[in-house]
């Protein structure tokens, strides 16, 4: 019988590429994201390989997250595996210059979004007594750098919240455990700095960054393993960083 995986902020980057290689791993899937044209899109491309659901809905939203989820159709109600992916960062600048719209931003989707996703899933794990809980954090919730301040704390956030839902849920057999990586090479920074695509493109200049895929592949490495394995805490770095602040770059 197939397993089937829920993971959010899956129409770009780490999520995005998540969901192709679990479609092509023979999971049903479960995507959601904001942005619909694009959520059609990667639903009508992974529905070559499998089975695949689609729901839209920002995960700020407390009410439409529980009611979006209960929603699901009979054969995607049975969710094994929730992949806690969506997240951003907005601006980088010294903390008396911070806009509290950003703050609100970071905080409302790395924080609560995942409690509240998270709340919504868990209940059906806990009467299986089965499911897996990967949620993915960031070098920045280990380290906190210059300028990184709130989103440094909301990544913090998503390490205290791994490391408690691991010892709450231990009772019920469910799996649970973080992935943070260090520089991928995805949206991230465009976001960041506000659609300024020379600046986050001078990011990853100079190394050969992680990409989305090779988070993808670490994913499906986490979940696949045997049942009595769980990777709890995973740091990835390209080979070129080695700290949050320590990067060799060749220009």
């Amino acid at each position: 019988m197939k397993k089937t995986v829920l993971i959010t902020g899956a129409t770009s980057g780490i999520g995005k590429a998540t969901a192709q290689i679990m479609a092509k791993k023979d999971y049903k899937v479960i995507l959601c994201g904001r942005r619909k044209e694009r959520l059609a899109e990667l639903e009508k491309e992974l529905s070559e390989f499998t089975e695949v659901h689609s729901l839209s809905f920002d995960v700020r939203d407390k009410e439409a997250v529980f009611s979006t989820i209960n929603s699901l159709p009979a054969e995607f109600s049975q969710i094994d595996v929730l992949i806690n992916n969506a997240g951003n960062a907005h601006g980088l600048d010294p903390i008396q210059n911070g806009n509290v719209d950003d703050w609100d931003a970071m905080i409302d989707i790395n924080v609560k979004g995942l409690l509240y996703v998270s709340k919504a899933i868990i209940p059906q794990m806990i009467q299986r007594k089965a499911g897996h809980i990967i949620n993915i954090g960031s070098i920045a919730g280990k380290e906190v750098y210059p300028n990184g301040n709130v989103y440094c704390a909301s990544k913090h956030a998503v390490d205290a919240i791994n490391n408690g839902m691991r010892m709450d849920l231990n009772p019920y057999g469910i799996r649970v455990g973080a992935i943070h990586p260090g520089m991928v090479e995805t949206e991230f920074s465009e976001v960041r700095f506000k659609g300024d695509a020379d600046r986050a493109s001078n990011v990853y200049k100079g190394l050969d960054a992680l990409q989305a895929e090779d988070i993808a592949d670490i994913i499906h490495f986490v979940v696949s393993r045997k049942y009595h394995v769980n990777i709890a805490d995973l740091i990835v770095y390209p080979t070129a960083q080695a700290s949050a602040t320590i990067v060799k770059k060749n220009i």
